[in-house]
């Protein structure tokens, strides 16, 4: 008897595949100067990332950065270039659900680039949440809390105007934490800066500082000092070096948070070894991904080393990134500092997302829970409708 076997579908046919990967850049005003120690932003670039797979699901991942390369060797514009010219062809064809593997596939054709690997990762995530009907915090094992604490940064660089906004945020019930951007001026100007700050709010509110490595390890050991002295509770990387940090901890009365010393599980590891840092400052694209910062989360709780969600000013699509993977840790202590999108005087989401009584609601919705706004990011993408309307005079 002669048996005709059924011809086996090619292997892309069972599962969805990868069609293609596109990128922009959308350029968004600041409602004020942000002024750090290492640049002053008046507006914010987001590089967004959309991977188009052949069952309709599009994922949606952005890549941000603090004043362009001010803050380190990533900017927006380098992240799309990355992604257009070595992501894709890797992506392009492969299985969209297996999100881990792929990644693991584009680390080893791609080294480095942590902030363009979060948003692709980020894409991927949302678009097989999409598939499932599941929310990205489930992807990655579920949330144990719904809401985050989100603290606010000061950083218009005058003290009178620091705090008017503090006491509006505290009316609006927004914020009641506080972290101050110090660092750019002399050491007993921050210092006085600071002390007048947390004079002014008393217990209303919590006074954090942080310094982004502007100072020397002799300038941190008197700064700390003072700043315990005026009530600041947290100093988040005063000092460039881990083993500066190292040097700190534990000498004064305030927590000292590690942040851009953590670059990704590994760093988490050299640093918890000595547990030379309080807190850590967890950030997804820091971290190289969502899984990656979900692994410095679990060295740090292992280390006794406390968490804190930040943030590189993401707009709402980062932010709500960064919201999922937070609300997944077992620990939170510190609360977050996902105040980005508040930052920015445009909204790109369809929905704006809920901040009110002091925290973030973490959408629940399929994905990362949000819809872009296409019209308005059609009109701010570089290069957009901003650029060719003609304004008659």
């Amino acid at each position: 008897m002669n048996t005709t076997l059924a011809p086996i579908a090619p292997t892309a046919a069972l599962f969805p595949v990868i069609e293609r990967v596109e990128t922009m850049l959308v350029d968004l005003p600041t409602i004020r100067p942000h002024k750090l120690s290492v640049a002053t932003m008046t507006g914010q670039t987001l590089m967004l990332v959309k991977v188009h797979c052949s069952d309709g699901t599009v994922g949606i991942g952005e890549g941000t950065t603090i004043g362009g390369l001010a803050y380190g060797g990533e900017s927006p514009e380098s992240m799309k270039l990355a992604i257009d010219t070595y992501f894709a062809p890797v992506m392009v064809g492969e299985d969209a659900t297996h999100v881990k593997a792929l990644m693991a596939r584009i680390g080893k054709a791609i080294k480095e680039n942590r902030f363009a690997k979060s948003a692709v990762e980020t894409a991927l995530l949302d678009a097989h949440g999409k598939r499932l009907g599941l929310p990205i915090s489930e992807l990655l094992g579920g949330a144990l809390r719904k809401r985050l604490a989100v603290a606010w940064t000061l950083a218009s660089g005058d003290t009178a105007k620091d705090i008017a906004e503090a006491e509006k945020m505290l009316e609006l019930r927004r914020h009641r934490i506080f972290k101050l951007k110090i660092g750019a001026r002399p050491l007993k100007d921050d210092i006085a800066h600071v002390a007048a700050i947390k004079k002014a709010l008393g217990e209303r509110g919590a006074v954090r500082v942080d310094v982004n490595m502007a100072w020397s390890e002799f300038e941190a050991a008197y700064g700390m000092a003072a700043l315990a002295d005026a009530g600041c509770e947290l100093v988040e990387q005063p000092v460039a070096s881990t083993a500066a940090l190292g040097h700190l901890v534990r000498r004064f009365p305030l927590a000292l948070m590690a942040d851009e010393s953590l670059t990704g599980p590994e760093s988490a590891f050299e640093i918890a070894k000595t547990k030379g840092a309080d807190v850590f400052a967890v950030k997804i694209e820091q971290s190289g991904g969502l899984f990656n910062a979900q692994r410095v989360a679990v060295i740090a709780d292992a280390a006794g080393i406390e968490l804190y969600g930040g943030t590189m000013l993401e707009g709402g699509v980062g932010t709500v990134a960064s919201a999922h993977v937070f609300s997944t840790f077992a620990k939170l202590q510190w609360g977050t500092e996902l105040f980005g999108p508040l930052l920015l005087t445009e909204e790109i989401l369809a929905t704006p997302l809920d901040y009110s009584d002091f925290e973030l609601t973490v959408p629940d919705a399929p994905g990362l829970g949000i819809e872009l706004d296409e019209d308005r990011l059609k009109f701010f993408a570089r290069d957009g409708l901003r650029k060719t309307i003609s304004v008659a005079k």
